[in-house]
Parts: structure tokens; C-alpha cells; sequence
């Protein structure tokens, strides 16, 4: 089974399937080893971590092919990749389902916001037109190689115009071809039960989990029981790595030694361990052959 149809294979299960952020191939790796059957390749923890900017629309395409290139080698498991407004008009948003698939996404989620885009829980946001939407993913259906790739449709329109005019665009998406909805930037209860409620009868859902964002933070389970089929925990994954990096930096700056954070991080062969040294090292010696008879 590939990626794309393990995803869907992965979300018919009952509940909510939890997809942790990540942002490189270590990120990904350590996902796949804890027992996630998905992970959410973020779009601002790509921009963080690969530019040093914050989440306005300002990485490329290549970039966030590139990433998702380097996870695809090293794991298996389904990645669902924020690709933001597409990174252009239609046609840009049918080349980059094209080039992101390829790369390995097994999902591509797409925005309405209008460029340049910023991060869902940022004020100041707005759309395209819901008919230039529409387009857009009409465009990636057409586009995509797999039926199995999953597009995701997400809409920014809670904050601009309301949860009504939300709902109204979420369901011309699923008109237009989307696969799952994805209303961002829900203000409380009650908004995630009218979504799960009205929309949740049409097509799979998401919900995205933002420590310190406009939605409230709820377990996963409970998401499930509102309908959400998909939540995702997209900046969590940096947040708690650069946490921990500034700590050590702190220390290092402070004592010029890391000796007293030995036990606040892994050892030399347990990050060997982690990465696959040993498997590493015999994939090459399969290869190697026996040096008599080479001569």
C-alpha cells in the first residue's frame, strides 16, 4: 500500500487520526519511530526552521518540495503537506500538486487567503473570491497523478467574515473536488460542534491544534467524537525542539560546558541508534562483496 492510500486507509479507521508537525527528515524520522501513522509537513515550522522567517508566505515551492523530497527518503510514513494559497494562480497550484506529489507528499492542503498569505491564527488575513478558490482545486484534482492523494481545502474566512460565510465556502469546496475541510482558526466549542455537525455529514475534517491560538485545545478523542477526522499539531514539533536548543545554548554560554546537560539530551550512541547507524553500516557491507574475489 502506498503512502497516499495508507493515509485514507489510516483515516476510515474510527476516531481521530493525530498528525504531530514536522519539518526535516529527523523531525519525520522521530514520528514514524514513536508509532504515528501520519505527519503534518507544517508550513511555518518549514519557514522557521529553513529560512528563519516567520509564516507569511514567504518560502518557495523548491524549498518545500525539497523538504518533503528529503522525508520521503527516509520514511514511509503518509505526509500531508501544507502547500499555503498553492503558490500562485490555478496553474501554479496544478504545478505545484504535480511536484509535491511527486516528491511524496500523499496530501496537499491549499488556502484561500490571498498573497501573501500569514499564519491562520494572525490577525489581518484575507481571501481570494470563493469562485478563484474553486478553480484552484478543481486544478489540483486534475492535477494530481495518484486519486489517492488527498487534498485538503482549508478556509481562513472565521476571521474575516464569519463562521457562516465559512461554512458556505467549506461546502462549495467539497463541491469543487476537496477531500477534506479544513476551517481554520475556530474561536470555541461551539464553533467546532457546528462544523463537525454541518460539515462533517459531507466530507473528512480537520482540526488544527495551535498552542496559544484562536481555537481551544482539546484531546484528540474528543475532536473525534465532533466529527474531526484529522488533527494536526503543527508547530508543537519546533516549539518544544527550540525550547530545549535555547536551554542548552543558556548553559553552554553560561558554565562553557554541556556537561551538566548530559541528561537533557541523547547520547552519542543513542542518537546513532536513532538515525540507523548499525542498519547503515550492514545495507553497506551488502554491497561491499568479498575483496579476494574482487581481485
Amino acid at each position: 500500500m502506498n503512502p497516499a492510500a495508507a493515509l485514507r486507509e489510516a483515516l476510515d479507521r474510527p476516531g481521530a487520526l493525530v498528525a504531530p508537525g514536522v519539518y526535516d527528515a529527523l523531525t519525520a524520522l522521530l514520528v514514524q519511530q514513536a508509532g504515528f501513522r501520519c505527519a503534518y509537513v507544517s508550513g511555518a515550522s518549514v519557514s522557521f526552521t529553513r529560512i528563519g522567517r516567520p509564516d507569511l508566505g514567504l518560502t518557495t515551492l523548491t524549498e518545500v518540495a525539497d523538504t518533503v523530497a528529503c522525508m520521503r527518503e527516509r520514511v514511509e510514513l503518509p505526509l500531508v503537506v501544507d502547500a499555503d494559497t498553492g503558490f500562485g494562480n490555478a496553474l501554479n497550484v496544478r504545478r505545484a500538486v504535480r511536484l509535491l506529489e511527486r516528491m511524496g507528499a500523499s496530501g496537499i492542503q491549499l488556502e484561500d487567503q490571498t498573497a501573501p498569505k500569514r499564519c491562520g491564527h494572525l490577525e489581518g488575513k484575507s481571501l481570494i473570491t470563493t469562485a478563484e478558490m474553486c478553480g484552484k482545486i478543481r486544478a489540483a484534482a486534475d492535477a494530481r497523478h495518484d486519486a489517492a492523494t488527498l487534498l485538503v481545502a482549508r478556509t481562513d474566512a472565521v476571521a474575516t467574515d464569519g463562521l457562516e460565510a465559512a461554512l458556505e465556502r467549506a461546502h462549495a469546496y467539497v463541491d469543487a473536488g476537496a477531500d477534506m475541510l479544513f476551517v481554520e482558526a475556530l474561536r470555541d466549542d461551539e464553533q467546532l460542534r457546528r462544523v463537525g455537525t454541518e460539515l462533517g455529514s459531507r466530507t473528512r475534517l480537520l482540526s488544527n491544534m495551535v498552542e496559544g491560538g484562536k481555537t481551544p485545545l482539546k484531546p484528540a478523542n474528543e475532536l473525534g467524537e465532533l466529527g474531526f477526522d484529522l488533527v494536526i499539531y503543527p508547530g508543537a514539533m519546533v516549539r518544544v525542539v527550540s525550547f530545549a536548543a535555547q536551554a542548552y545554548l543558556q548553559e553552554l554560554s553560561a558554565k562553557g560546558t554541556t556537561a551538566g546537560m548530559l541528561d537533557r539530551m541523547n547520547q552519542f550512541d543513542q542518537i546513532m541508534d536513532l538515525v540507523g547507524l548499525q542498519e547503515s553500516i550492514a545495507e553497506g557491507q551488502a554491497y561491499a562483496g568479498d575483496i579476494k574475489d574482487a581481485r
